[in-house]
């Protein structure tokens, strides 16, 4: 049996376009997508100029929403809708032990925020009432900042459901909502 010789297929000159075919013709058998109720608009493209960063060399903080207007006056107590008459008594009276403290002496309003949200989120499982010390705002040029924005932080805070001032003034006995088990 003899072997043939491999055949080379030269391709053919290109096919001239048909001037008489039109674009609706040639796409006749096409369904067209159904319209959505949604735009789809395109993300802004990303600044090329680099975030400002601290003389430490570390990220800006989130600027935070709670504590932009300070309150006018200053809350000696707070409860939670909800609670039971009787609890800022018992709280103030030391019938929950403490079991954590946070000192805010010497932080800035979002230094003291950041530190205060996250001393509240760890305490929270190892009991129900602590203890946060603002100070006096006796070093503050006017008027105190710190005891009056930790009071507003904690009354919008969800897991606060109660505080009160201690006798000397310058800390909160703060109960906190039972950690999920």
């Amino acid at each position: 049996m003899a072997q043939s010789a491999p055949v080379a297929v030269r391709p053919g000159p290109p096919a001239e376009a048909n001037p008489d075919v039109d674009f609706k013709s040639l796409f006749r058998d096409v369904t067209p997508l159904k319209e959505g109720r949604r735009a789809y608009f395109p993300c802004p493209p990303a600044s090329p100029h680099p975030r400002r960063r601290s003389p430490s060399g570390e990220c800006q903080p989130p600027e935070h929403q709670i504590g932009w207007f300070e309150p006018s006056e200053t809350l000696t107590s707070f409860s939670r809708s909800g609670m039971q008459k009787a609890t800022l008594k018992r709280l103030s009276a030391g019938h929950w032990p403490v079991c954590a403290e946070i000192d805010l002496h010497g932080l800035t309003r979002m230094e003291a925020q950041d530190h205060l949200a996250v001393f509240l989120h760890r305490a929270r499982p190892r009991g129900h009432c602590v203890r946060v010390i603002h100070g006096k705002g006796i070093g503050s040029k006017g008027d105190p900042v710190l005891k009056r924005m930790t009071r507003a932080w904690l009354s919008h805070h969800p897991d606060v459901l109660a505080f009160c001032e201690t006798s000397g003034g310058g800390a909160l006995l703060v109960l906190l909502r039972r950690a999920p088990e």
